[in-house]
């Protein structure tokens, strides 16, 4: 399985904006798309969708950006996952065949475990994380 390159970006500017947000200043597009290597064109995009998720705010004008919905505490790594992708490891419908009731209730066992782990990582753990594995030579 891989992980889309829109979750991975969207976790990436989520850090960013978590590790803002204690100053109450938006974060500029041009400021999100530098500091995470992300196309501002395609940050755009994700901004729009992070906000109907009601993950950011946003604020317009010269000091305009944007902000966390809610506090980095409250922000978990699976709301990240919905917002993006939908249901994490969601099943298709045909569980038919010799095998097919077996292998769902494997699936949504894993399913059950994946979920449980991404609702552990809160944004601010993982901006915090993200922090700490950086290094100067």
């Amino acid at each position: 399985m891989k992980i889309p390159v829109k979750l991975d970006y969207a976790c990436r500017i989520l850090c960013e904006l978590a590790r803002h947000h204690d100053s109450g200043e938006p974060v500029r597009i041009d400021d999100l798309a530098a500091t995470e290597a992300v196309p501002a064109n395609f940050l755009a995009q994700l901004l729009g969708e992070l906000k109907n998720a009601r993950l950011v705010v946003s604020r317009r004008g010269v000091q305009g950006g944007f902000l966390l919905a809610r506090a980095p505490d409250q922000i978990t790594l699976y709301d990240i996952i919905q917002a993006m992708e939908g249901d994490l490891l969601e099943l298709s419908g045909n569980h038919g065949g010799k095998s097919g009731r077996k292998l769902k209730a494997i699936w949504n066992e894993i399913r059950g475990a994946a979920i449980a782990k991404a609702r552990d990582y809160t944004l601010e753990a993982m901006a915090a994380k993200a922090e700490a594995e950086m290094y100067f030579i």
